[in-house]
């Protein structure tokens, strides 16, 4: 019979339950049935909605070290050939939150057994992948009361080898907002094309002037994506439709590119309830700050990677993956970096299979990096 390192057994188990953002469940209890059977002289736990904040007291603190996971996964049919497939049918932890999950117990496991002088406080935080939960996690009275002085996170990256971790100081994942573009005009029979509007026509010209935005609206030295991932219109072959629906994805590596990619969507869509006698409406869904890692913090964990471990660095550049950690760097100073899990399989795919040995890469670097920043 094979044995597991006691965390990966714990990722197989988390990986069987994924679920949607709000709706953790099971994962909540899972994790605090966990937590709950740890020694807890040292441990204070308090619930959010389906997130968890699990505070580890220091023997002497004059600070807070925060470090963050998401919980939540992806409405995406699993592919793999694990013996441990999501038993949740259509959904799947495609983009590695189960890995994120079983470091996060590893490291506080740990320290709980391990104290160090700063308090610690690990953060479980649900819908990282929609509707967004670090925004409102930030805002609530917990994390008000243990607002960190330094927050930590990690993401998985199947593109770099296991023992390989990339960082940058900066700007490392853009600003990103969902696009929802809702078009109503008049159907009819497909015999009497003059008497309707057809807004899968509409639909169709609007996707092609959306293209032009980023070459004539941006600075060729600034970069923006916009992708309509999905087009809906229409009920049967024979009927001219009355309705259609874009739906896609915009993201800028500048806050000031998205307010002017933003504008201009409007003035098309504008362009287009004119031109084709409908009416429009726009929805920007979730939409994700930046994130930024602070400069002097970041170049000192990359420092402290490069002398003291013997895990290989990567000075990596930004890229256009959106992340809601962006709020918490936004106000409360840290980084986040990529771990190499090596997988032929990219993030949100459904044949993701995540080299496990990357988790005892992680909790050994993170609990090293810890105990030097915790007993200062």
């Amino acid at each position: 019979m094979e044995t597991l390192h006691p965390f990966v057994a714990i990722r197989r188990e988390l990986h069987k339950i994924p679920e949607l953002g709000f709706q953790e469940f099971k994962t909540q209890r899972f994790l605090l049935g966990y937590l709950e059977a740890l020694p807890q002289e040292r441990l204070s736990i308090k619930t959010w909605r389906t997130g968890i904040f699990a505070k580890i007291h220091g023997t002497n603190p004059t600070k807070l070290i925060g470090y963050r996971t998401d919980i939540d996964g992806l409405p995406i049919t699993e592919e793999t050939d694990y013996t441990f497939q999501s038993e949740h049918e259509g959904f799947m932890h495609a983009c590695g939150h189960d890995v994120h999950m079983s470091i996060a117990l590893g490291v506080l496991t740990h320290f709980v057994h391990h104290p160090v002088q700063d308090d610690l406080l690990f953060i479980f935080q649900p819908a990282e992948e929609g509707p967004g939960g670090a925004e409102p996690m930030l805002a609530s009275d917990v994390m008000q009361k243990w607002k960190p002085d330094l927050m930590i996170a990690l993401h998985i990256a199947p593109e770099y080898p296991v023992g390989t971790i990339a960082v940058k100081e900066g700007l490392l994942f853009a600003n990103t907002s969902e696009l929802f573009i809702d078009l109503k005009g008049k159907g009819g029979h497909a015999a009497y094309p003059h008497t309707t509007n057809d807004m899968v026509i509409a639909a169709c010209s609007l996707v092609g002037q959306l293209q032009t935005i980023i070459s004539r609206n941006v600075d060729p030295l600034d970069s923006a994506v916009i992708t309509i991932g999905k087009i809906t219109g229409g009920t049967v072959q024979n009927i001219i439709a009355e309705r259609a629906r874009l739906e896609g994805t915009i993201r800028t590596l500048s806050p000031e590119s998205m307010i002017r990619v933003k504008e201009r969507i409007e003035s098309l869509v504008k362009g287009i309830e004119v031109g084709y006698q409908c009416e429009t409406q726009i929805d920007y869904g979730c939409m994700y700050h930046q994130v930024y890692n602070h400069h002097e913090i970041t170049r000192e964990f990359m420092d402290f990677v490069q002398s003291e471990t013997d895990v290989t660095l990567i000075e990596c550049r930004e890229a256009m993956t959106g992340e809601d950690f962006g709020y918490m760097l936004k106000e409360i100073p840290g980084f986040m970096f990529w771990l190499g899990v090596q997988s032929p399989y990219g993030l949100h795919h459904a044949k993701l299979q995540p080299d496990e040995q990357a988790i005892e890469t992680a909790i050994a670097l993170l609990t090293q990096y810890l105990t030097k920043k915790a007993n200062r």
